[in-house]
């Protein structure tokens, strides 16, 4: 029988995530389905018992419901309790377990790219699931110092209180920078002509890397390429996301090789 996959989210026409799965699935001799599951603000529960009615094996969960969905879940593992924040769910014997896959998706893209986090200021913009995750994996490499930038500075200082939070306004004010991540969906189709940040913020950092991967050079990453900067886009991230969920649906181990390869396909298609 075709095991059912997916992801949860509000909006998710942009995404590419079923294409990266079916890779996944034709590679890994998978009898899969992967289906958007656009789920309306209020209905998250409900969705989620859903889901477990239908036989769901496992969902990748997106913006806005991160953070909002584990509150529903039967257990969360140690990581995602970490952090903070849930992007993947394994349905078993009709409960919910929540882990985070995000954190090593980023990590694996830091290093395919060549961004060392050690001993580097970083402003991470927005303070959201995404966020949560990264903030982590920075940690665990030893950064030397993190900012985030938040529309609403004064409603998150409790969540991240020991780091310093500004608003989107002080960026100017910062100093010796080295990178920016972008974790909100600012840019993100189809709202590709609006960036997070202005040309003159971005002088102030090295290397821009933006979670959005839809569009592949959103009008953030334009405005580091013509500063001559290091820009990464999201999709790296993504896909060694997506592979990490597969392994942990599906009780399989995928070599580090095959994320290059999906990565590629993946490029190739867009």
């Amino acid at each position: 029988m075709t095991n059912l996959f997916g992801l949860m989210g509000e909006k998710l026409k942009h995404s590419f995530s079923p294409a990266i799965h079916s890779i996944i699935f034709s590679e890994s001799n998978i009898d899969g389905h992967y289906q958007l599951f656009e789920i309306e603000k209020g209905d998250l529960e409900t969705a989620l018992y859903g889901l477990k009615a239908l036989g769901t094996k496992g969902v990748n969960v997106t913006i806005p419901y991160k953070i909002d969905i584990m509150q529903y879940l039967d257990d969360i593992s140690h990581e995602a309790e970490r952090i903070g924040a849930v992007n993947t769910l394994c349905f078993r014997d009709k409960k919910a377990f929540g882990y985070n896959t995000d954190y090593f998706g980023f990590g694996i893209m830091l290093r395919k790219f060549g961004i060392e986090a050690e001993n580097k200021k970083i402003t991470i913009l927005g303070t959201g699931g995404a966020a949560k995750a990264v903030l982590q994996y920075l940690t665990h490499e030893n950064a030397a110092d993190i900012t985030f930038v938040s529309r609403n500075a004064s409603l998150v200082e409790e969540k991240f209180k020991d780091h310093r939070i500004i608003s989107y306004e002080n960026i100017k004010k910062l100093e010796n920078q080295d990178i920016i991540i972008n974790s909100t969906p600012c840019g993100m189709h189809p709202n590709v002509n609006i960036s997070p940040i202005s040309p003159e913020d971005m002088e102030k950092f090295d290397i821009a890397v933006d979670l959005v991967y839809n569009p592949l050079e959103t009008l953030f990453l334009k405005y580091a390429k013509k500063q001559k900067k290091k820009a990464v886009n999201g999709l790296y991230m993504l896909v060694g996301q997506a592979i990490k969920a597969q392994e942990l649906w599906n009780d399989i181990s995928i070599s580090s090789e095959a994320v290059d390869r999906i990565y590629e396909r993946i490029v190739e298609k867009v």
